[in-house]
């Protein structure tokens, strides 16, 4: 702080009078000044001290680090053993004292914002850093053994030295993986390792992965995806070909000798762990198993109700659901004709094109980007999964682009969820917009708009974040009745009818009554304990009767807590807060303007915002200007 800044005996001889006035602003604003100023640096200094114990986080938040006074070189962090619950609730406990010392009354609108985000994310994590052995670094699903690969493949190369932080992320990945295979020993001690089952999956997903005989041929995604993203900076003469050839060099040598018998360390360690995992259903069965799950729900969706209440929420949507379909097979029943209805489909199948479609559709709903640099665009970039993942990766996922170089952003498409024109078109309005890719970019523009402290863009909010994906899914089927109605008036077709668009109408209740129930379903066997027999009879009430999809999904909701519930919760979350802003905001209601307090808030938890609403209106939501 300058104030403390000494001076000499000059200079106070030559300003007695301003030191007069300092001192009169000092007695009146000092606290003021004071905790703004502990606040900006204990942010700054938790941001930094983040990204710099993970090279891969740092790659993937920031396109520039030395902007950000990141100037070290980062390594992947690596567990050495011993439990390290005690270690992170003392850090966690620490950080709210410290908050605990700055008055949130002092600080900006903005800052006091983040003060209280922060304050209630760090209270919400201390609550679960007591639970050491819950967490599953390789789940069958969503492990570090299939997303490293994915993260690797899409490592952005701007100079040299990205290629030469990637490859040295190669190297250190062995140890890496054995510090996470420690932890996993030290699970299967403590009795909290995964049943036979999900570990089997483990082991056949590495040899899948990293096939040695697609390695030793130089033909693996992670040979093919390096020499595409080399060869820009060799016609950009950023780096020469003799350089590009030895880092292609080098490339093909770390996957053969340090990836690839990594991965023969997994499947090696997880073969001689087997039997070890008692526990082949929910978390309940766990000690503390219910408290972990109560917590995990709270964490995963950003809502802290009751689980009982989040029951009654999901009953009676599903109730709701249920109810609109039935009413619709019963106007239209031949939409139970599968015969009939598989002819139907949406007259629009190129993803770029599709893309377009709802970015200019969303148009009336949405607000235009925040102001960026002059000729600022969010396009996207969409690519198919390897073949070698498809089985390990989701049916489509949006890479989060660095939060200062947003132009650039990845959607990816499974080809093995073999989508419909109507399933890829409310797929891309999830992952593109009016989804992840416009929810991300607009949220990091207005942040950094309105300069709000930095470590806002590192709180992570899965059930805000999902919730909205998923409103703007169920929005997109409206926008796909636009489209059909559009084409059948501009071809004066006849083909069009009533019948045609309850078909949509159907697709879009039929999806939420299947995501709705596993959300269900996933309390039931986390929370309640329901077996796999009780999932067949909870799962007969959408239709599903087959035994091998039953066990299917109650394998993947075992082994994937909370993640159903992110998407679904979130989204009823969604439409609760944009009926109380009906109720609040009366006539002045519209989408455009919920949909503006949604993005302008967030992200944040859900009693957050709900927080925030009574004292928001149309007027008082910040105008944007087109990018």
């Amino acid at each position: 702080m300058h104030f403390s800044k000494k001076m000499t005996a000059k200079q106070w001889l030559i300003y007695p009078l301003l030191f007069f006035f300092i001192t009169l602003f000092t007695l009146f604003a000092s606290v003021s000044f004071s905790d703004e100023a502990k606040f900006e640096k204990y942010t700054k200094d938790l941001f930094v001290s983040e990204l710099s114990g993970n090279i891969l986080n740092l790659h993937y938040t920031l396109a520039y680090p030395e902007n950000y006074g990141i100037t070290d070189k980062t390594i992947l962090p690596i567990y050495t053993g011993g439990s390290t619950d005690t270690d992170n609730t003392e850090e966690i406990a620490s950080s709210l004292k410290t908050l605990s010392g700055i008055s949130k009354d002092n600080l900006t609108p903005e800052a006091a914002v983040t003060y209280d985000l922060l304050t209630r994310y760090l209270t919400l994590e201390l609550k679960g850093s007591v639970f050491s052995y819950y967490s599953e670094p390789f789940s069958p699903n969503s492990g570090i053994q299939s997303s490293l690969p994915i993260l690797l493949a899409d490592y952005t190369f701007r100079h040299g030295e990205d290629v030469e932080d990637y490859l040295n992320i190669l190297e250190q990945s062995k140890p890496y993986l054995e510090g996470l295979l420690l932890y996993e020993k030290e699970k299967a001690d403590a009795g909290f390792f995964m049943d036979d089952s999900s570990a089997q999956k483990v082991i056949k997903q590495c040899s899948v992965i990293m096939d040695k005989k697609v390695l030793s041929g130089g033909e693996h995604f992670l040979h093919k995806t390096f020499e595409e993203r080399i060869a820009p900076l060799v016609s950009q003469k950023i780096i020469t070909q003799e350089q590009a050839n030895a880092y292609i060099s080098e490339n093909d040598r770390l996957l053969t000798t340090v990836m690839a018998p990594a991965y023969e360390q997994i499947a090696d360690t997880f073969t001689l762990l087997l039997g070890k995992g008692s526990n082949g259903e929910g978390l309940c069965h766990y000690p503390e198993g219910r408290s972990y799950y109560e917590y995990l729900l709270a964490s995963t969706t950003g809502s802290d109700r009751p689980v009982s209440e989040i029951k009654r929420l999901l009953y009676h949507d599903f109730k709701q659901n249920y109810d609109a379909l039935v009413a619709l097979l019963h106007k239209y029943p031949q939409l139970g004709d599968t015969s009939l209805t598989d002819a139907l489909t949406l007259p629009i199948s190129e993803p770029d094109a599709i893309l377009l479609d709802l970015k200019n559709r969303m148009a009336k709903d949405f607000p235009s980007f925040p102001q960026a640099e002059e000729n600022f665009e969010a396009w996207a970039i969409i690519k198919n999964v390897s073949s070698s993942m498809e089985n390990y990766c989701s049916p489509a996922y949006y890479l989060t682009p660095p939060i200062d170089d947003m132009s650039q952003n990845i959607i990816y498409i499974n080809s093995k969820s073999d989508y419909g024109n109507l399933d890829l078109y409310t797929t891309l309005a999830h992952e593109g917009y009016p989804g992840h890719l416009y929810q991300t970019v607009y949220s990091q523009l207005y942040l950094t708009e309105n300069d709000t402290p930095i470590l806002r863009h590192l709180l992570h909010y899965g059930g805000y974040v999902e919730g909205w994906a998923y409103y703007v899914e169920n929005l997109s089927y409206e926008y796909a009745k636009e489209y059909l109605q559009e084409k059948a008036a501009a071809s004066k077709s006849d083909a069009l009818t009533d019948y045609y668009l309850a078909y949509f109408e159907a697709c879009r209740l039929n999806r939420n009554l299947h995501i709705g129930m596993y959300a269900l379903l996933d309390i039931a066997i986390h929370y309640d304990g329901a077996s796999m027999e009780d999932a067949q009879e909870i799962l007969l009430s959408i239709g599903i009767t087959n035994p091998k999809t039953v066990s299917s999904i109650y394998e993947y909701i075992r082994e994937e807590p909370c993640n159903y519930p992110k998407y679904y919760l979130g989204f009823l979350e969604m439409n609760l807060l944009k009926e109380n802003a009906k109720e609040l905001w009366g006539e002045q209601f519209s989408l455009y303007d919920f949909h503006k307090f949604v993005l302008q808030t967030g992200p944040a938890d859900f009693t957050f915002l709900e927080k925030v609403l009574p004292s928001c209106s149309p007027d008082s939501l910040r105008p944007t200007t087109k990018s």
